[in-house]
């Protein structure tokens, strides 16, 4: 999941929480206040019906006057009162069908207060005239009830409307924090082999994102000093290496033809073979450190990889006479621009040319196939041989420098040509695959970007 996703989640997780319980207390003290509000208006109701009805008092006729003109009438409002023997303790009760625990606070001398949905209940033991007696007040209260109904559906729909702002806020929040780290995911994402030079924009300021960008940057000039220290020091190196070896090759050659003495013959002629060969090796350091470095040393352009299939086969055919080379070309795509990708003409031919040329020389003459296709904006190049295969412990080092199969003793070679066409492939940023079987053959493939 991304960042971004992650904190829009988080902030709408957070803000869920926050506003639930923010819900939550608003809802109970408004259920508290409005309850507390009605049942104080029963037990007023409780205490001057007790006074009307069970003590003998000249104001009675004046209280009752007074309930009915300035008390309304509740609705549903019933009056219950009868005997009562509080000797019995905990046997108080009535007809009405209520719970014991509100008989238990009746019974304590506490006023009792009692719910179902919107029915209330007060009650309260009061001591008559030579005999106790329970008063209790029962009425509906639709108006409260109604109310805290209708604060309910505002909470739940507050909440919801909550949610879906505080997930927007949060993506926007998200969004705004996180474009910097885009623009240099952008940035850093166009740094490549070839230009090496480009650096990120440095915006001012001292924030993380700043830091970010230019310790980005430092790495980069570190990385640039480096390749191009490198690159030198091969080319160079291998500079100064060819002109001793071509001096020692003419002077061998000289005197090849000077000396007729069978033994130093034998010997000159090892010296001579030994010095190609060595030229052969600083020839494949010198590709194998470019093609790993940079490809900005040549052109880049258009190849079409079919027709270069064709050119491969005659070059690879020149050094490889009696190998047997076949082009499949039954999976070719339907558009031509499918053939083409960016590439470097001759690094991409070298590369393709290694594989090649090892699958016919560790063929033994057998056929050695040829196939490309297309597949989700990928351009397939398989190589197929009949060889002596790769054993499976070797399969993953073959692309190492100088590394050769245990099985490749009695062929010539110096373990620099995979490596080489590996670096090239991922200069052009694609990859290598390899399926391999003793005795029984070899598929390499190699998947390159379409333009």
């Amino acid at each position: 999941m991304q960042i971004a996703k992650k904190i829009t989640l988080l902030f709408a997780i957070l803000s869920a929480i926050i506003i639930s319980l923010l819900s939550g207390f608003v809802w109970y003290f408004s259920n508290e206040f409005a309850f507390e509000d009605f049942y104080k208006r029963l037990e007023a109701r409780v205490n001057i019906a007790a006074q009307i009805k069970l003590y003998d008092d000249g104001n009675n006729e004046a209280y009752a006057k007074i309930r009915n003109r300035y008390l309304e009438r509740l609705p549903s409002e019933k009056e219950y009162i009868q005997e009562a023997d509080k000797g019995n303790g905990s046997k108080l009760r009535t007809d009405l069908d209520l719970p014991a625990s509100f008989y238990d606070q009746i019974n304590s001398g506490k006023m009792a207060r009692y719910r179902v949905e919107n029915h209330f209940y007060a009650g309260k033991y009061f001591q008559g005239p030579g005999q106790g007696y329970i008063v209790i007040i029962s009425a509906n209260d639709p108006f409260g009830f109604r109310e805290l109904k209708y604060l309910q559906k505002i909470l739940l729909a507050g909440f919801l409307l909550s949610i879906v702002l505080s997930f927007v806020v949060g993506w926007k929040f998200s969004d705004y924090m996180l474009r910097p780290l885009r623009n240099i995911i952008k940035s850093v994402k166009k740094i490549k082999a070839e230009n090496l030079h480009l650096r990120l924009d440095i915006k001012n300021g001292g924030d993380e994102m700043t830091q970010l960008a230019q310790t980005f940057n430092n790495m980069l000039n570190r990385l640039e000093t480096a390749f191009e220290t490198q690159n030198n020091f091969i080319s160079n190196a291998s500079h100064e290496l060819r002109t001793p070896l071509t001096i020692i090759s003419g002077e061998v050659e000289l005197a090849l033809q000077t000396n007729t003495d069978p033994l130093q013959q034998t010997a000159l002629l090892k010296i001579k073979d030994e010095t190609e060969r060595l030229g052969h090796i600083l020839t494949s350091l010198l590709g194998l450190a470019q093609s790993g470095f940079n490809g900005k040393n040549q052109p880049w352009e258009d190849v079409r990889m079919d027709e270069m299939l064709w050119e491969i086969k005659a070059s690879v055919g020149q050094v490889y006479p009696k190998s047997k080379i076949e082009i499949d070309f039954s999976k070719l795509p339907d558009s031509e621009e499918q053939l083409n990708i960016r590439a470097n003409r001759n690094l991409i031919k070298l590369a393709i040319s290694n594989i090649v040329s090892n699958a016919c020389k560790y063929s033994n003459h057998q056929t050695v196939n040829l196939s490309i296709e297309c597949k989700a904006n990928k351009l397939s190049i398989a190589v197929i041989d009949k060889g002596i295969g790769i054993p499976e412990g070797d399969v993953q080092h073959i692309f190492e420098p100088f590394f050769r199969a245990s099985n490749t003793n009695d062929y010539e070679g110096y373990g620099v040509g995979l490596p080489l066409s590996l670096n090239i492939i991922r200069l052009h940023q694609g990859s290598i695959a390899i399926k391999s079987t003793v005795m029984e053959g070899t598929e390499i493939k190699v998947l390159l970007p379409l333009k």
